[in-house]
């Protein structure tokens, strides 16, 4: 079994994470009894050597052939052993030849068991050798490691030490070297078991999304060994094992019992493990509800829908569930398993304590806010990834949080400063263009989250939320809503009500805090008589009014309005200085939106005026032009920028800018870089590089548009 000389308990092959680690390879002499000839033994355990009990070689080895049947000396114990042939030697592997030690080693137990060898067991559980060790007795396995090596080397029995790389297996809670182990243990045979589980799994009882967990989860199952479920720990529930002081019998039962089962003997005690955690955890989708017996609960929310948890616990847990599910209910206990990644810091680095890199999440939630928390966890986030989390992933949270506040308060505003008699019944007659722009993007943004959500795109349904409720309404929609209800359109009101509360509902299971609180200043305007107590029990959206938007005239508004901010964010035109457009296009449907969009756009850009004329009397070459669909652009920036100077100043960053891409691609290009540097490195040279080709084509294209 495996032993973790921390913990002092047995575990089992799950609860022990192996890793390829840097370690020695040690070439000991053993002497050939009536020979003048030594044979050469590699191992990386030369502290086992006292519980050795032959010495093994391939069948298949011809340079060991002559040895087979004679026996050898043990260094340092000098105990004759005999050499063995055995084909789970590995014929590459250090010498050939394997020290054969049953009590410390699986393979080096099985071998044993085919050939009858002595099982010596030279560890006493806290990892310090025992009396078969003679003057090492007491001492612990590392330290006696490297204390016969120095003795062997001593007696010139050590031929050489060789560097190598190989799999160390260590516990998966304290991070020991785990050590194998004879010992008498409780095991539960699971083939049995398991072949009712991978049924469950292969004729779509049960879905495991991502799905390429699947095939991990069946390669697991079908390969499964007997459980090893007894532990040597305080807490836990007690093996249900009673023995018998009078005839040795084992009783097993439920309940305690009051006496022995075969002679009756009132003299019985209880085994002292506990079972694994992990096997208590196994039953909890039943047990909890009140089985074995046949409770109201177990009847109606066994078995349940979802079972949600992270991969790293797919068959600690998970799998056990369902094994046990099917074996004490008869049917499997969910019908889909969502695994979620594991949490990372922001360079993808796991956390932990020693590296100081842990979250504390109610520090976060005190800082940022439980649905900022959520937020950052949650968005982008994909099945089965990992997710990174930062402190700009949280301040995004929690600006997001404010971004539906404020705009909640501004609505609230906009309703007070009417009479209170506006129609919360929109009237689809008298839509607006911008209207019928928000109203069809919000009916495909709720088909949309509801088709995410049916198919466990959490993070991509909260993501495209973000996007409309930023972008779309907040920044575009709300603004145009400004402008129409400062010229007296007061019905502009019902459209954001409704709106909002769409978005506050299909919000709410992501951010449960904030849309309970917003829902109901929502809900206090629109209906003084509501009876629902909580969004959480109201409907969540399935549609909303049905009408056909036509995004590329909104969309022909944001890119003029960007157009304008980026010249004035370029060449740093303050607000407040005057400022033309001309607008040149033979499309009347293109004049026709920014003649009915044209209030909003000087609101917004701070212009004077935007004249739909062809540019003259201006000097070219002291203005700038741009494109929106079919729509010229020209802005005259005569009195307000040095042209010159501007072309200078952009020809030198350009300059700047292609020498870091020539850089960047350099360095990226290198393989020694690539091989390496930590992946999170790379990723931060390839992410500055994209930066840096968007501004190298900014760059360019600013001046290409000064004519």
């Amino acid at each position: 079994i495996n032993w973790c000389p921390r913990c002092l308990t047995s575990l089992s092959d799950l609860e022990v994470k192996h890793s390829e680690e840097k370690g020695d390879l040690y070439y000991i002499r053993y002497k050939v009894v009536g020979r003048d000839e030594t044979l050469t033994v590699a191992t990386t355990r030369p502290e086992t050597l006292f519980g050795d009990t032959a010495v093994a070689v391939n069948p298949f080895d011809e340079r060991y052939s002559h040895l087979l049947e004679s026996k050898i000396i043990i260094p340092l114990i000098n105990k004759e052993v005999n050499i063995i042939s055995d084909e789970a030697v590995e014929l590459g592997f250090g010498t050939g030849a394997l020290k054969v030690t049953p009590a410390h080693d699986i393979n080096d137990f099985e071998i044993g068991l085919r050939h009858k060898l002595d099982t010596i067991n030279v560890m006493n559980p806290d990892g310090t050798l025992n009396q078969f060790s003679g003057k090492y007795e007491g001492k612990d396995r590392m330290v006696v490691r490297k204390e016969s090596v120095a003795e062997l080397e001593s007696l010139n029995l050590l031929d050489k030490i060789e560097s190598i790389v190989h799999s160390i297996g260590r516990c998966d809670r304290c991070d020991t070297i785990v050590e194998p182990l004879i010992s008498k243990q409780w095991f539960l045979e699971m083939k049995p078991l398991a072949e009712p589980a991978i049924k469950a799994v292969n004729n779509g009882d049960i879905r495991i999304i991502p799905e390429r967990f699947t095939k991990i989860y069946l390669n697991w199952m079908n390969n499964i060994r007997d459980w090893c479920i007894s532990r040597q720990l305080w807490w836990g529930h007690r093996i249900p094992v009673w023995y018998c002081n009078l005839c040795d019998n084992m009783t097993v039962s439920i309940s305690a019992p009051e006496a022995c089962s075969s002679c009756k003997s009132t003299d019985i005690y209880q085994d002292s493990d506990v079972l694994d955690t992990w096997f208590s955890s196994g039953l909890w989708t039943h047990s909890t509800l009140g089985w074995p017996n046949n409770t109201k609960d177990l009847n109606k929310f066994y078995p349940t829908s979802v079972m949600e948890t992270g991969y790293d616990i797919l068959f600690f847990w998970v799998a056990r569930m369902i094994v046990f599910g099917i074996e004490n209910m008869g049917v499997s206990p969910f019908h889909t398993i969502y695994l979620h990644g594991l949490l990372r810091d922001e360079t993808g680095a796991k956390m932990s304590k020693s590296k100081g890199n842990v979250l504390d999440p109610l520090d976060a939630i005190q800082k940022y806010g439980a649905d900022a928390l959520r937020f950052a966890l949650t968005t982008g986030s994909t099945p089965g990834n990992d997710v990174r989390i930062s402190e700009n992933k949280l301040e995004s949270g929690r600006n997001f949080c404010n971004k539906i506040w404020n705009s909640c308060r501004f609505i609230n505003f906009l309703y007070s400063k009417t009479d209170g008699s506006i129609n919360f019944e929109i009237d689809e007659q008298n839509l607006k263009i911008e209207d019928i722009w928000i109203l069809s993007r919000l009916s495909i943004l709720i088909q949309d989250v509801n088709k995410l959500l049916e198919d466990y795109q959490l993070g991509e349904a909260e993501r495209i939320l973000h996007d409309y409720i930023w972008s779309d309404f907040c920044d575009w929609y709300i603004e145009m809503a400004k402008v129409r209800f400062a010229e007296g359109d007061k019905e502009i009101v019902s459209i954001l009500i409704y709106i909002m509360d769409i978005l506050l509902r299909l919000l709410h299971p992501f951010m449960p805090f904030i849309t309970e609180e917003l829902w109901h200043r929502i809900h206090s305007i629109k209906s003084k008589t509501n009876k629902i107590t909580s969004i959480m029990i109201s409907d969540y959206p399935q549609s909303s009014i049905e009408v056909i938007g036509d995004d590329s005239k909104i969309n022909i508004i944001i890119e003029l309005i960007r157009g304008i901010r980026n010249v004035r964010s370029e060449f740093n035109i303050q607000g407040n200085e005057d400022l033309n457009i001309y607008i040149d296009t033979t499309n009347s449907d293109s004049l026709e939106i920014i003649n009915i969009e044209k209030s909003f756009i000087k609101n917004t850009t701070k212009i004077n005026d935007i004249l739909f004329t062809q540019i003259s009397g201006t000097d070219p070459s002291k203005s700038i032009k741009f494109v929106v669909s079919d729509i010229i652009v020209t802005i005259p920036l005569s009195g307000l920028v040095n042209m010159e100077k501007e072309i200078e100043r952009l020809n030198k960053e350009l300059s700047e800018v292609d020498n870091n891409i020539n850089r960047l691609q350099n360095l990226l290009k290198s393989e020694n870089f690539v091989n390496k540097a930590p992946e999170e490195v790379v990723e931060a040279e390839q992410d500055r590089l994209n930066l840096s080709q968007e501004r190298q084509y900014q760059l360019q294209e600013i001046l290409k548009s000064i004519t």
